[in-house]
């Protein structure tokens, strides 16, 4: 075991025996009764190997971004979840956990270190029995220090890069909440088409996803969830974005100002930190020769939460800021349909 590990490890063992042989009769059988349709032990394939849970969790740590969310949207409240320094609030708590915790009337979860790192102390002390990490950026070394902890469910290919509804459905297995896994996607799945049949102005116009940061343009291809939401709601990946892409990344590229005349669709939704850093977008002279700006067919997402919200969504984020951007993406395609 490694040695910064050892004295806490030692120390949290007394911890977590006093945590949990210190839950009352009435905490226990909360816990055997709750509806639960997953049985145990499960395991769980990942990038490093398997996962082996031999009973039903209750203390849940999570890691990285989505798996607080979704166990949240499950009905699971972790004891300790990640700072999240972009769409946070000052504690690093994202505005739809805040809300979703209020609603159901639970206490804020310990909120860990803003560190690129796991803090592997505080979550030894937080005396989890899981550890769910299934969109995240763990390495192996990581993943192994974490398993000493407790067993960690990684992510199942490469890091960054699980869809979001198979995280649903990690999570759901992982905490035995396959059936209400099942039915929260089916949720959100009817959300997904109620909005796009209330919209039948997104049917069939192609649409281009991007982002003018730093002085640096984005263009977000069509393996990017933030792109295949937009087509669940009716819109097509225009034609140009995967003409142009150079293979910079499986999730995105960067394109030079001098070919965004290029990048021919029917509507962009440019994403943006700021409303200052939109407007500096839509006003350069770049952005002015395109169809698009110059018909005002451009949605434009700013706000860290707001576009957190949607990159990827969550099982919590998606029906959270889902009002807000159909509310862009409708204006932007009846400016393109106003254009023709």
């Amino acid at each position: 075991m490694p040695r910064r590990l050892t004295t806490v490890l030692a120390a949290t063992a007394a911890i977590a025996a006093l945590t949990l042989s210190g839950c009352s009769a009435a905490d226990s059988d909360a816990g055997s009764d709750a509806a639960s349709s997953g049985s145990f032990p499960v395991t769980i394939e990942h990038a490093f190997g398997e996962t082996t849970i031999d009973a039903e969790p209750t203390r849940v740590v999570t890691w990285g971004w989505g798996s607080a969310d979704d166990a949240i949207a499950l009905g699971v409240i972790p004891v300790a979840i990640p700072f999240q320094a972009y769409g946070g609030d000052e504690n690093g708590v994202l505005p739809w956990i805040s809300e979703a915790l209020d609603e159901q009337g639970e206490d804020l979860p310990t909120v860990l270190s803003d560190s690129t790192e796991p803090p592997y102390e505080e979550i030894a002390e937080a005396a989890p029995e899981v550890i769910l990490a299934a969109y995240s950026g763990l390495t192996e070394e990581q993943y192994e220090l974490l398993s000493d902890i407790a067993p960690v469910v990684a992510y199942p290919d490469e890091p960054w890069s699980t869809d979001w509804r198979e995280l649903i459905e990690i999570t759901g297995t992982a905490l035995g909440k396959t059936e209400e896994a099942t039915t929260l996607l089916a949720d959100i799945d009817t959300t997904i088409a109620e909005k796009a049949a209330a919209h039948p102005e997104f049917e069939g116009k192609t649409v281009a996803l991007t982002s003018d940061t730093g002085g640096v343009f984005y263009v977000y291809t069509d393996a990017d969830p933030r792109v295949t939401f937009a087509t669940e709601l009716g819109f097509e990946s225009a034609p140009s974005v995967a003409e142009l892409a150079n293979g910079e990344s499986e999730f995105f590229y960067t394109l030079s100002y001098e070919q965004l005349d290029q990048l021919s669709s029917d509507v962009i939704v440019n994403f943006g930190a700021t409303e200052d850093e939109t407007n500096a977008f839509l006003a350069a002279g770049y952005a002015q020769v395109m169809p698009q700006v110059q018909a005002g067919a451009v949605a434009s997402p700013f706000g860290p939460a707001f576009v957190s919200s949607v990159s990827p969504p969550t099982g919590l984020s998606l029906t959270w800021g889902i009002d807000d951007y159909v509310d862009l993406l409708s204006a932007a395609a009846l400016a393109a349909d106003a254009a023709e």
